[in-house]
């Protein structure tokens, strides 16, 4: 007996189909959303999916910010459409999701690319993208913040 696939599990593979067929297609994810557009095997849209989608798209410049700056030798448009899917939901995870731990992010992610990845290495880029954008996020935040309590963080 198939062991059942976590709920959140299972909306990071609905939104990645959500993210590759917006861009696929040309269109924006809200499109994708609202024709319902998008093969899902997965079943339904969850408020979880639905969650990272957006979140992905209204957090796109810094979750891109942080992938370029993170993917060495790798622009964004070089890499797979769906490897680069997948690294902007466990991106946005891992800035913007405070109940998902980073070591989660990192392995639902590298899961996603063994399953629907791009290429043959697909899940070892994804793990070494999201470790150092993890390392950096780590090295920030437990940088000192000089004499402004309320100075912000910046990723």
């Amino acid at each position: 007996m198939a062991m059942k696939r976590h709920e959140r599990t299972t909306a990071r593979r609905v939104a990645l189909q959500v993210l590759y067929t917006a861009e696929i297609k040309g269109i924006t994810t809200a499109e994708v959303v609202a024709e319902g557009t998008f093969p899902s095997e997965e079943g339904t849209l969850t408020d979880y999916a639905l969650d990272l989608v957006r979140g992905v798209e209204n957090n796109r410049i810094a979750i891109d910010g942080n992938l370029k700056a993170a993917a060495e030798n790798w622009s964004l448009g070089r890499m797979p459409i769906v490897d680069r899917s997948i690294l902007r939901i466990a991106t946005y995870e891992i800035l913007f999701v405070e109940d998902v731990p980073t070591s989660v992010a990192i392995n639902e992610a590298v899961e996603l690319a063994k399953d629907f990845g791009g290429e043959d290495e697909s899940p070892r880029f994804v793990n070494g993208v999201l470790g150092r954008i993890a390392k950096d996020v780590d090295a920030e935040a437990s940088a000192p913040r000089g004499d402004d309590p309320a100075q912000p963080l910046v990723l």
